[in-house]
């Protein structure tokens, strides 16, 4: 039951931490602590359901949720306008957040970040506020001028056809397992299908489900994220949500197994990585145990016992969102091990991994894999990874490392993020299940809803993903080069996948050459853009965008060096753009010109002419090719490329040098439009065979230190460099105060020291807030991430000032101001927030009521109204805060009361100081006043 509630403070501003004075709304569930609210804006304050608790290191920064938000595996952050401030620790109700802000900073200087503009997002989305209203036409099906994808012709091969063996299905529960940074143990649970039958060892392939709810009330509607689930609930059986791709594998002649994480979910909030390095741990526990099983068969449990021996040299890994994180990870430690003390596994790998798949994954550490084959599934409905990150996982390898790897993208129109798992779904789940895209009162989506003709039920849903999986397993692990083109951007279709709209594009494989907005590059005609960036002058999509693009998923600072795209704007066909990189490239042996460009959703008709020039000035068009939208609505990441071909055949007929390309030209030949162009590569057919480089693998690491009460000391982020050979990598270093990252690029060497990030620590004996010196790292040519956030954390050694009160004006006649002084005992770093709740007066004589006081200061402090009249006590959750700048001993609170022409006896008011929690601190300081008749 949620009500609404009033809170407020009486000084004229929150200072640097909230801007001007402060009135707000807020809302409080039954049963929480009452909780001392400030604002940013006098004229309206923190947004619904917002508010600060606490004092002191205990200083929380509250969103509270009208309906529970369910467990998933996008993270829910706390954004102050475009500075990420930090990711909240979830209640276990899922409608409470809270954010400690003494990691905001302050910096030394006592200033504190602003809590302007404040949002909650997950994954692009707002959670705090609907989107705006749909620009369609009420139950019109599609958006305004929405084209379903056509179908695409048949593939020659359909891998979502079931094989020639029947299956077997059974279970093993092995010993839990250690790992660190997590304090319970981590469950060995899997559901193993595998093929009756089969003669030899079979390929392995791994299934790891994502961010769910742990646990669940029989026979009701209760999940919890607990781990261990507590008495009376039971385990949620996310692990047998895989079990019809399975047993579609299986047929093929796969031995597979699906393994439970309940205990990574259970306690990863407070993981870095967000628990990455612990999902590739424990999928790599259960390899090491098939390895384990494949050289001693009698000691494995029945039901691998029952299957065919698996090859641990071609092993599949298929990972469902954080999951699909957790196998990109396991991917990498297997062939660059991580530094022992995130680990409990010792020894190098004993499989080979052939290729990962990815679905509707989270990529926190935008730290592909570049040299193991991928695919990665994009639900074009998802509700919980909504900005489709997982694109980077095809983006994100380009010139990493050789390219040889095919890395591909299969959007899948019409998906949402739960029904890939029979688990996550209702009608087919044991535990409560829900579809993760959730209607809007009075705003059915027009491409997402259920219903509508974009929008797949979950059998077709699931169906579509069991085939796609099927696709990659042929591809990456048997080597069947036939259904290359049902995840290569070829533009052929399953159809056992039907009636699912799917489209595909990928980069690596055969591709050669390669036109880069990320590189460097020049163009005319058009604007090279940037991916992330919050500047409209450099932005690739501007501020009144509808919708969002997978290709500029934000990370962790407000704006990157190197993600950019071509942005192509037109008002008449015929106006050329130019694409020059800083040194010629090579299509020598292409086929096509494969151009990865998507344009608004929901248009169509867009062509575009590519012509090409040589470094002898020699030109050739090339053709024309035509772009069309996907459906998209404001809800959807719909911004997606598709990818395009035109022969190369008119270049070799005008006697271009392919070997030296110096110009790529569009010309846009519809009357008027915008597109975007991502890359453009030569494309032949083929799959090459992959070999992973030896490169440099680097892990950043967090260091814990006192200030100390003297001197400066200089401390340095722990950063380890591993593995062979070196590479580049591009370091952020961001700004405790303002979330912003400096950027370089640095070359690493294993065991060097090339990153270095001195921290300078002055000590001294007044209190103030811990402060994270946080950096970030990424791959950007020959080389490898693991763990990719660390810093230096500053934890303050001093204690907090007490609070003491000498009256100013405590007995006064109506219409002067009562007046208090707030004391510190001693002076602080940082500003300081004393507040002090409103409580009956002792022994129970006349209080002031709403009459007695100023109705602006009463409205602006407390959101009331002086009608009807009553005590000021009997007012919810009224709290005066007092902010206190850093460096001060004191500040003075004023309590503004009026005169009126009624005889009355004299009228007391009593607040007292809370404790952390917003509680009254029984005994603790108190303001007093008493008012007396002026008549």
């Amino acid at each position: 039951m949620i009500r609404a509630r009033r809170t407020g403070v009486t000084a004229v501003a929150v200072l640097a931490l909230l801007g001007a004075a402060p009135v707000a709304a807020q809302a409080r569930q039954s049963g929480e602590p009452r909780t001392p609210a400030a604002t940013a804006d006098r004229h309206g304050g923190l947004p619904p359901g917002w508010s600060l608790t606490g004092k002191g290191t205990g200083r929380q920064l509250v969103w509270r949720s009208d309906t529970p938000v369910p467990m998933g595996d996008a993270r829910v952050e706390f954004y102050a306008g475009d500075r990420l401030l930090g990711r909240p620790v979830p209640g276990g109700d899922g409608r409470v957040f809270r954010l400690g802000l003494d990691r905001l900073g302050p910096d030394g200087a006592g200033v504190a970040p602003r809590l302007d503009d404040l949002q909650v997002r997950a994954a692009g989305r707002r959670l705090d506020a609907p989107p705006a209203a749909a620009p369609h036409a009420p139950g019109s099906g599609l958006a305004a001028g929405a084209t379903h994808p056509a179908p695409l012709p048949a593939n020659g091969v359909d891998p979502g056809k079931p094989g020639p063996y029947r299956t077997l299905t059974g279970e093993y529960t092995l010993n839990s397992v250690r790992l660190p940074g997590f304090p319970a143990p981590v469950e060995m649970r899997a559901v193993v299908v595998a093929p009756r039958g089969a003669t030899g060892r079979r390929p392995l392939a791994l299934f790891l489900h994502g961010r769910h709810a742990t646990c669940y009330k029989p026979h009701t509607d209760e999940v919890t994220g607990d781990w261990p689930c507590p008495a009376g609930t039971r385990p949620v059986p996310s692990y047998r949500g895989y079990l019809q791709d399975q047993q579609l594998l299986a047929s093929q002649g796969y031995v597979t197994v699906s393994i439970s994480a309940n205990g990574v979910n259970g306690q990863d909030s407070a993981a870095e990585d967000g628990g990455a390095q612990a999902r590739s741990s424990l999928v790599r526990a259960h390899l090491a145990r098939w390895a384990g099983w494949a050289a001693h068969p009698a000691t494995a449990p029945g039901a691998v016992r029952k299957a065919p021996p698996a090859d641990l040299s071609r092993v599949l890994l298929v990972g469902h969102s954080r999951g699909g994180e957790g196998v990109n990870r396991a991917a990498m430690d297997s062939l660059y091990p991580p530094p022992a003390s995130q680990d409990p596994l010792r020894g190098p790998a004993r499989w080979n991994i052939k290729g990962i798949v990815l679905i509707g994954p989270t990529v926190f550490g935008q730290n592909p894999v570049a040299d193991v084959p991928s695919t990665t599934i994009l639900p074009g409905c998802d509700g919980d990874v909504s900005d489709l990150q997982g694109e980077v996982y095809v983006d994100g390898t380009r010139g990493v490392s050789g390219g040889a790897a095919l890395h591909s993208a299969v959007y899948v129109t019409g998906a949402d993020h739960n029904f890939f798992n029979t688990e996550w779904t209702p009608g087919k789940a044991e535990a409560p299940a829900e579809d993760d895209f959730y209607d809007i009162p009075d705003q059915r989506d027009p491409v997402c809803s259920p219903g509508t003709r974009t929008r797949l039920t979950a059998d077709q849903q699931h169906r579509a993903g069991a085939t796609y999986i099927a696709a990659a397993a042929r591809l990456f692990v048997a080597g069947d080069d036939r259904v290359r083109p049902l995840l290569d951007g070829s533009g052929f279709r399953a159809p056992s996948a039907d009636p699912a709209r799917v489209l595909t594009h990928a980069v690596g494989a055969a591709r050669t050459g390669g036109f880069l907005p990320d590189g460097p590059v020049t163009v005319t005609g058009g604007r090279l853009c940037s991916a992330v960036d919050p500047r409209p002058s450099v932005a690739c999509l501007g501020s009144g965008t509808t919708g969002l693009s997978p290709h500029f998923a934000q990370w962790e600072t407000p704006r990157e060096t190197g993600r950019r795209a071509v942005a192509l704007r037109w008002t008449a066909a015929g106006s050329a753009t130019r694409i020059r990189p800083s040194a010629p490239v090579s299509l020598a042996g292409a086929k096509d010109l494969a151009l990865r460009v998507f344009v608004p959703p929901n248009t169509t008709g867009t062509r575009l002419e590519a012509a090409l020039t040589d470094a002898s000035g020699r030109r050739a068009v090339l053709g024309t090719a035509g772009v069309d939208g996907l459906p998209g609505s404001e809800r959807t990441a719909s911004y997606w490329a598709r990818e395009v071909r035109v022969p190369l055949t008119a270049a070799a007929r005008a006697g271009l040098d392919l070997r030296r390309v110096t110009t790529l030209e569009l010309t846009p030949r519809s009357r008027s439009g915008s597109a975007w162009l991502m890359d453009a590569w030569g494309w032949r057919p083929g799959t090459p065979a992959v070999r992973a480089a030896a490169l440099p693998r680097v892990d950043v690491g967090r260091l814990t230190v006192k200030e100390g009460d003297s001197g400066v000391r200089t401390y340095r982020v722990p950063v380890r460099v591993s593995g062979h050979d070196s590479g580049q990598v591009r370091l952020y270093v961001l700004d405790p105060l303002t979330g912003a990252g400096k950027d370089r690029l640095v070359t690493v060497r294993p065991g060097g020291h090339d990153i270095d990030v001195p921290v300078r620590v002055a000590g001294n004996t007044r209190f103030g807030y811990d402060v994270s010196h946080d950096v970030i790292v990424k791959a950007v040519h020959h080389s490898v991430i693991g763990a990719y956030r660390g810093g230096v954390t500053v934890e303050n050694d001093d204690p907090r000032p007490t609070v003491t009160v000498t009256p100013l004006a405590t007995r006064v006649t109506e219409g002067q101001p009562l007046k208090w002084r707030v004391n510190l005992s001693a002076a602080a770093d940082v500003d300081l927030f004393p507040s002090f709740v409103v409580r009956p007066v002792a022994g129970g004589g006349p209080e002031l009521s709403t009459k007695d006081v100023d109705a602006t200061w009463l409205r602006e402090n407390t959101g009331a109204s002086p009608d009807p009249e009553r005590p000021l006590s009997s007012i919810e959750d009224f709290i005066l805060t007092v902010p206190v700048p850093a460096g001060r001993l004191s500040a003075e609170v004023t309590l503004p009361t009026v005169r009126d022409s009624v005889k009355e006896q004299p009228e007391s008011v009593r607040f007292q100081l809370t404790d952390d929690g917003g509680r009254p601190q029984e005994g603790g300081p108190e303001l007093n006043g008493t008012v007396l008749d002026a008549s």
